[in-house]
């Protein structure tokens, strides 16, 4: 069964409406016609912005997916509306990216963290940019430069620095088994 994000925001306003902080908010991810998996944010405070098609949480944000686990202070979506694929006269909402500022802190399910004071998740190729002081640590090794992009799907980052600074990689080499 389908679901229509669009009735998420109509809980969210209820809640703002109602006063209460947001607790959990289940996002459905709509980029194809299967269901996706959703990503769940729990922050301080929520606002929804239906003119700029925004919704800011602020506040210890916690947003987890079957990916990673993201901390920060501040994380605003980015979303759209467009005809649902089933029935055109309904609305589709989906969501085009997500910006995490202040202190962000990514866990990985597969492993690894990455830390930025500025993160943009793309949801629909599935990537992760990092800058403003981004880390990536994979166990005792090190990656730091400008802007790291993380690719998820391909289990692939892409590390970038200015004139002014260049890549820094500590590197651990492992030794097999004999």
């Amino acid at each position: 069964m389908k679901r229509n994000p669009f009735g998420l925001f109509l809980i969210i306003i209820l809640c703002v409406v109602s006063g209460y902080t947001a607790e959990a908010i289940d996002v459905r991810k709509s980029v194809s016609n299967n269901e996706q998996d959703p990503i769940i944010i729990k922050s301080n405070t929520l606002e929804v912005n239906e003119a700029m098609k925004l919704v800011t949480f602020a506040g210890e944000v916690n947003a987890k997916n079957k990916d990673f686990v993201m901390d920060c202070q501040k994380m605003v979506v980015h979303y759209k509306n467009r005809p649902s694929k089933d029935n055109a006269e309904q609305v589709e909402t989906t969501i085009d990216r997500i910006i995490a500022t202040g202190h962000v802190n990514i866990n990985r399910v597969q492993g690894g963290t990455a830390t930025a004071n500025e993160a943009v998740y793309y949801l629909q190729e599935e990537k992760i940019v990092l800058t403003d002081n981004p880390v990536v640590k994979q166990g005792n090794d090190v990656v730091e430069g400008d802007r790291i992009t993380i690719f998820l799907k391909e289990n692939r980052s892409v590390v970038e620095s200015g004139k002014d600074k260049r890549v820094r990689a500590v590197i651990f080499p492992k030794r097999e088994k004999r």
